[in-house]
């Protein structure tokens, strides 16, 4: 069957009739195709085994092209190679024309002699004239151009290990000199020195031995021994990677506080740390995270980021198909990025100015020692030296004017919530200071001092034998129990006991219904009048004493047996 390159493009006549042809082959009243060395073809082999591809296809139906191909050309032969340092026959007696001056073989000129360079060349002197070379054109294959043994003999290699035997019985050697000069009993020492066994048919003393033979010996079993995290076994020689080697502590055992980091049993990853009060440098295990981002890991995430962007801006950049790309444009990108920061930084100085104000002094100098000596007592007083001034800040601090000796906000009136001064308590911004007597004043005139007084000009006198002071005391509490800004209730309560037993016998009537005569309700009136809150303190306790719990589950319970 011919390829379809051959036939091009068939019309629609054309195909019906190759199919039809195609079709009476298979059922068999065709007869086959037959290749170019006169074979038939197979009509049930499918069309792509039995169409040969484009740089192989002849233009005739065949299937040369799934049949190996039988080439005895020594091109690609493996084993075939240079003889080096083969001669062609014995080497002429006389010096020919056209032959190397150095050394007078006709394979080579004098530029491209290897021999050493003679002071009198073969030219001149007829002498040890060298024969020719054995020049080989081997035609070499893909294979066997790119192979690195090509040409190799392992024979080669057996000097190596002559070298090496050759050293260590020169070794052997000075070990035997040093035990022969040596006159100590040290059996240690003679150990460390003593030659190895002779051979393997000599008996071999217990305490003599070589510490470079027993070196080796660690070294043969050290490689045959299983890396660190690897395990390899010997029936499938297959390598298998732990996870963890079994010598560490497991991460889910650093911390066993189930609020710590989690870990996920699934991939073996903590992300986290486990112990926080711990620094990541000193801790045995930092998290995953920790390790993230450490090292190159950030400049790789960088790296890529950059790729990312560029391939969305339309720019043909892929990391992992071509990384040397992505890292000279990321270079690239890096050093544009400064070179325009630089440039925009110096048209916003040329325009706005103020370059001087950029020229700081270093860190380490601003921050950095002095040479001034400072010394102080255990109180905390200079002794020796003058002490560091206090920063002080861009307002004005410290200024006392009309005779103040205090700044504005160093007091606060707690009754009225103003600030003030502190040195005549006046709470009037930049008024006269009028010092001690203005302090005198303003508690004079304060709102609960002349409340207080009121309430003690209308109070019924008290007994000759209660002093005033007392007295005066027991209004200020009560007028500061009314009048100020504290809750009822709130804070250290101080209670009056006669006030308190009026208000528990006026709680009780009014429980009873009694409370409507004339002299409870007069007595209402007056403190109604005299006071700004409607419930006293004692009022206030009076009814929590006499209240009914309803949420108390004795509160109803009444005993019916007598005892």
């Amino acid at each position: 069957m011919a390829s379809a390159s051959a036939i091009g493009k068939l019309s629609r006549e054309e195909f019906r009739r190759q199919k039809d042809l195609e079709a009476a082959r298979k059922a068999g009243t065709a007869p086959a195709a037959l290749d170019e060395e006169g074979k038939p073809i197979n009509p049930h082999i499918p069309q792509y085994i039995s169409q040969a591809p484009w740089y192989l296809d002849t233009g005739a139906p065949s299937l040369s092209h799934q049949r190996r191909q039988e080439n005895e050309d020594s091109a690609n032969k493996l084993n075939e190679w240079y003889d080096r340092g083969a001669k062609a026959g014995p080497a002429a007696k006389k010096y020919r024309k056209g032959a190397c001056e150095n050394c007078g073989a006709m394979t080579h000129k004098k530029v491209d002699c290897l021999e050493r360079p003679r002071k009198k060349g073969a030219k001149y002197t007829n002498d040890n004239i060298q024969a020719d070379e054995v020049v080989q054109d081997i035609a070499v294959g893909y294979a066997a151009k790119r192979d690195r043994w090509n040409g190799y003999d392992p024979a080669e290699h057996k000097a190596i290990y002559e070298e090496y035997a050759a050293v260590d019985a020169a070794r052997q050697k000075l070990r035997e000199e040093e035990i022969d000069n040596q006159t100590t009993t040290d059996l240690a020492a003679v150990r460390k020195v003593a030659k190895a066994g002779k051979g393997e048919g000599k008996e071999r003393d217990a305490d003599f031995g070589s510490s470079d033979e027993e070196d080796a010996d660690e070294d043969k079993y050290a490689d045959a021994a299983d890396a660190v995290g690897q395990k390899l076994d010997a029936k499938t020689r297959i390598t298998v990677r732990n996870l963890r080697i079994r010598e560490d502590t497991a991460k889910y055992l650093i911390n066993l506080d189930p609020d710590s980091a989690y870990y996920d049993p699934k991939t073996r990853s903590m992300r986290d740390a486990p112990n926080k009060n711990i620094p990541a440098e000193e801790a045995r295990f930092a998290g995953d995270n920790f390790f993230r981002y450490s090292g190159e890991a950030p400049e790789v995430q960088q790296l890529q980021l950059f790729a990312w962007q560029a391939a969305a801006r339309g720019n043909d950049v892929h990391l992992n198909a071509n990384p040397t790309q992505g890292e000279l444009l990321h270079q690239e990108f890096k050093e544009k990025k400064e070179e325009l920061k630089d440039k925009s930084k110096i048209s916003i100085l040329a325009k706005y100015g103020g370059a001087q104000y950029l020229e700081s002094a270093p860190k380490e100098l601003l921050h950095g020692q002095t040479e001034n000596y400072v010394e102080y007592s255990r109180t905390g007083q200079v002794i020796k030296g003058r002490e560091r001034a206090k920063a002080r800040s861009k307002y004005p601090e410290d200024v006392f004017v009309n005779n103040h000796t205090a700044i504005w906000g160093s007091w606060y009136d707690s009754s009225t919530a103003t600030w003030g001064y502190a040195c005549c308590h006046s709470i009037v911004h930049l008024s006269y200071c009028s010092g001690s007597a203005g302090i005198a004043a303003a508690q004079a005139s304060s709102a609960q001092r002349l409340l207080a007084s009121a309430s003690a000009s209308q109070s019924a006198p008290m007994s000759s034998s209660e002093p005033l002071v007392n007295q005066e005391d027991s209004s200020v509490l009560h007028s500061e129990q009314n009048y100020s800004k504290k809750r009822v209730g709130d804070g250290d309560v101080k209670l009056d006991k006669d006030r308190l037993a009026q208000a528990l016998l006026d709680e009780k009537k009014r429980k009873l219904g009694e409370g409507s005569d004339e002299r409870t309700s007069k007595k209402r009136k007056g403190v109604l009048e005299s006071s700004s809150h409607d419930v006293t303190e004692e009022e206030l306790e009076a009814y929590r004493m006499t209240r009914r719990m309803t949420e108390d589950p004795m509160a109803n319970y009444v005993d019916s047996e007598t005892f």
